[in-house]
């Protein structure tokens, strides 16, 4: 494989993943939000409370992406880190 098809091919794969990664984060942050949303909506129509239980499922929405995203994060870098860096290069911990 000459020099021409391995960039293509660097750069295609980069693509992929970048991609493959926005579609992960795109469904940990609208997940919780839509179903707690919808559940708090059901309940205050229930209950007769709204906003309270509506806002309560967006507050917990949000707390609960912000630990998912942190640590898909975490993942994501790690495995990018171990792909650009060997097992058998000493790096720093950084996270």
């Amino acid at each position: 494989m000459d020099s021409q098809e391995q960039k293509t091919t660097v750069k295609t794969r980069g693509f992929w993943t970048a991609l493959s990664m926005a579609w992960e984060l795109g469904y940990v942050i609208a997940l919780p939000i839509v179903f707690l949303a919808l559940g708090g909506r059901l309940l205050d129509k229930r209950f007769g409370s709204s906003p309270f239980f509506l806002l309560a499922g967006v507050v917990l929405a949000v707390a609960i992406t912000s630990v998912w995203v942190v640590k898909k994060a975490k993942k994501m870098l790690a495995e990018i880190s171990d792909v650009e860096h060997p097992a058998d290069v000493q790096r720093p911990d950084i996270l």
